[in-house]
């Protein structure tokens, strides 16, 4: 039986042709479209997914109290802690300190830089490496040991070659010996390293490590199975006020399971993360679908009429309704099951556009039992969901009716397919007003005065001799004509720095809790950002010195209230600091928010970066190609390595443009399902009244008099669909912006560009058959009269 209906709904599908194929395609974008936000939900949910002990490692950040404000801070644990929770807390099994660098491994010719971690040896376990060579229990028996990636080992030592015992030259001053090699880590893990050492190797040559004064460390746990988290994770908050007497410094436990998704706090507290974003393109993909759905909703009922006949013969001759419905419900799943197919060939053929997109290798894996059992999911949804109302609504002529031709050609039906032409262009409008508003938004943010330069400023690492042959690199860079001036700092500039409290100065009152930012720099590096000193001088070479003079940002010159702050004091314990200029307040860290107070001092013995300003005018490989000159004469044995502050700045704006080119994406594939819809729909109409056409245009009816009649109609569903997207829209988007600082105001011009784009995009659509039909002969429509 199930045989004869799917032969009955394949000849009936050939028959029409026309309404099949928009069906067809309707429903393959709205597969496409969902399956590639599907792959991409799927990567992000399963983030860490690859360590076995997922549910039991967690990472130990702080919250810190300033001025009566929780801050959660990151790589700010004192190195002790770790091995006080192990000792101390009931049910922590394994624990970590850990810091992060970059190193230049050397072997023969080949050397590259990687990046790594020192750690303890619990750290291996926790993240249950897996190792090619060596193993877990002698990997750090060894104080010169290191264990490296496979992709490492390979370019040291090329493919094949074993790389275990090998002596590795580090930074061109230290040895190592490779005890171990691991299998490379997965792309989707939030902690990611090339390199584990042991973290006893630079604690003897850095001994504030070992102080709870020293924030410093990232620091890992790994919880027993039987532990219970609530408890140990209390017990975890108590140490550090016990340990310092510093009740606004609290350790608290972090879940592996949550790094990546759910690392937002506010106030001390988690508040969500990258699992919006989830969420909501999950959610728009369902709504994509549904969207394809109502398109063969729509298409389907609206070609009813031409089979009212053949559903009141079936009846006569003795088919039930249960029989028409379980053929029409067929005719739905072989379309959806052709709509699978050709959404297959797309994703073959854009799922690496998608992937420079969200800048991710997704792979399709066709033959993953998953996925596999998704696409015949999402097939078998659509097909139910689009066909359920169609087969209901055909199935339910009655056959006397019909035959008569008496059948009412307007009713529920009409109003129902006017509902979801509705439905699907507020769906469109939503997309477009979003896609207006985050373009807006990230354009306003990226626009803002960030307190210094970011174009043509260059930023280098600092390595080797750099700090060594500081004066001659600078010298060199500026004699050649193409650099303004050159930099050091220990701090990325778009980054926070180093920071601290406990500080007192003139003009201020209960300033211990005050969060105060530290940067040292060389004297050069105003310039060299274009950094403006509003008051007072730079700093002097000859004079100044870290123990002696600073300089302010506008917001701590502030603090120390009214009068000018140069010539003030700024104490700390001991030391005492003289302000000699005020800078201009700078954007570093949220770039939706306001930055900390911020003091320099003249001093770039631990500088970590080098600035460098290219001259306006200057071909910038003509500039690179020199600065790399000087580099390699000034530092040779490290590579020469580069990016450009403001592809930097624009990579803070990640999340948002994605979300940015996914709406758009949704945007058009919105409107290209509902015109698919509306085409269909127009035709249908034009086809019904072929004869009142052809009537209209004996009595005299010009053929834009004709245009008219057919597509206001549909221009009158259009602005319903507007009058409802726009609040829905406006509800949404400001919801969105309300998680930003510095955000722009939603203006009611953009509400004004999505309707004239959605009237237009319609009208057009309509058009086409509207005008088919207007120019037709009316005597082919009238002969049969």
């Amino acid at each position: 039986m199930f045989k004869n209906y799917l032969k009955i709904a394949w000849r009936t599908l050939c028959k029409n042709k026309g309404f099949s194929s928009l069906n067809i395609f309707g429903l393959a974008i709205g597969i496409t479209c969902a399956s590639l936000i599907f792959l991409w939900v799927e990567d992000e949910l399963n983030f860490d997914s690859s360590f076995p002990k997922q549910d039991l490692v967690y990472y130990v950040p702080t919250n810190q109290q300033f001025e009566g404000e929780w801050r959660t801070v990151y790589q700010s644990t004192p190195g002790p802690l770790a091995k006080v929770m192990k000792d101390e807390v009931p049910g922590i099994v394994g624990s970590s300190r850990t810091t992060d660098e970059d190193l230049l491994f050397e072997v023969g010719e080949n050397s590259i830089n990687k990046y790594g971690r020192f750690a303890d040896p619990d750290f291996l376990d926790m993240f249950s490496l897996t190792f090619l060579e060596g193993n877990l229990e002698n990997a750090f028996k060894e104080h010169d040991a290191i264990v490296i990636s496979e992709e490492t080992a390979t370019h040291l030592y090329g493919a094949g070659t074993s790389a275990l015992g090998k002596v590795v030259r580090v930074n061109n001053d230290t040895n190592f010996i490779i005890t171990g090699v691991f299998e490379n880590l997965p792309t989707n893990v939030s902690y990611w390293f090339d390199w584990v050492a042991p973290f006893e190797r630079i604690v003897a040559d850095r001994p504030w490590m070992t102080e709870y004064g020293s924030l410093f460390s990232d620091t890992f746990v790994e919880l027993s199975p039987e532990a219970d988290f609530e408890t140990v994770d209390a017990m975890v908050r108590k140490i550090l006020p016990a340990k310092t007497g510093d009740e606004d410094t609290v350790a608290f436990l972090h879940s592996m399971k949550d790094w990546y998704l759910r690392s937002n706090f506010e106030g001390g507290k988690k508040v969500g993360g990258k699992i919006t974003y989830v969420r909501l393109f999950a959610l728009i993909a369902i709504i994509i679908l549904l969207i394809a759905c109502i398109n063969f909703m729509n298409l389907s009922t609206a070609s009813s009429e031409k089979r009212a006949n053949e559903v009141g013969v079936r009846k006569v001759l003795g088919s039930g309704k249960g029989t028409l419905i379980s053929q029409f419900m067929a005719e739905a799943l072989i379309t959806a099951t052709f709509a699978a197919t050709v959404s297959v060939l797309l994703l073959m053929v854009l799922l690496p556009q998608f992937n420079i997109l969200i800048e991710k290798q997704l792979e399709l894996r066709l033959f993953d039992a998953t996925h596999i059992l998704s696409l015949l999911g999402i097939t078998l949804i659509c097909g139910l969901l689009a066909g359920w109302y169609p087969a209901f609504y055909l199935s339910s002529f009655k056959p006397v009716e019909v035959l008569k031709g008496a059948r009412s050609k307007h009713g529920s039906a009409t109003m129902i397919r006017k509902g979801l032409v509705i439905a699907q262009f507020t769906v469109s409008i939503v997309f477009i007003i979003s896609t207006i508003i985050v373009y807006q938004q990230v354009n306003h943010v990226k626009s803002r005065d960030l307190g210094f330069e970011k174009e043509n400023l260059i930023k280098l690492p600092v390595n080797g001799d750099v700090i060594k042959n500081f004066n001659p690199i600078q010298q060199d860079m500026i004699a050649s004509g193409m650099i303004q001036n050159v930099g050091l700092t220990n701090s990325e500039v778009l980054s926070g720095g180093n920071n601290g409290w406990g500080f007192e100065w003139q003009g201020g009152t209960e300033t211990e809790d005050v969060l105060i930012s530290s940067r040292y720099i060389s004297s050069g590096f105003f310039e060299t950002t274009g950094m403006e000193i509003l008051e007072g001088r730079g700093f002097n070479d000859d004079i100044d010195n870290p123990n002696n003079n600073i300089l302010v940002t506008e917001t701590f010159a502030r603090l120390m209230g009214k009068g000018s702050a140069v010539g003030k004091t700024v104490r700390r314990d001991d030391d005492v600091y003289t302000v000699v200029g005020i800078v201009k307040d700078y954007l570093y860290g949220d770039m939706y928010g306001t930055s900390d107070p911020v003091m320099f001092f003249n001093y770039h013995g631990d500088a970590k970066f080098l600035y460098v300003k290219s001259k306006v005018g200057i071909a910038m490989n003509e500039t690179l190609a020199t600065m790399e000159g000087i580099m390699k004469k000034h530092n040779p044995a490290f590579p020469f390595e580069y990016e450009f502050v403001d592809d930097a700045f624009n990579a803070r704006f990640k999340s948002e443009k994605l979300i940015g080119n996914l709406s758009q994406i949704f945007a058009l594939l919105a409107i290209i399902i509902s015109c698919l819809g509306l085409f269909g729909l127009a035709a249908y109409t034009a086809e019904q009244r072929k004869k009142e056409i052809g009537l209209r245009k004996v009595l005299g009816s010009s053929v834009v008099g004709i245009v008219q009649l057919l597509s206001k109609d549909f221009m009158r569903l259009v602005l319903v669909a507007l009058l409802i997207a726009g609040p829905l829209a406006w509800w949404a988007m400001q919801n969105w912006l309300e998680s930003f600082a510095y955000r722009i105001d939603i203006n009611i011009w953009v509400f004004v560009i999505a309707g004239i784009v959605a009237i237009c995009i319609a009208l057009l659509t309509v058009s086409f058959q509207a005008v088919k039909a207007a120019v037709a002969n009316p005597v082919k429509s009238l002969r049969t009269e």
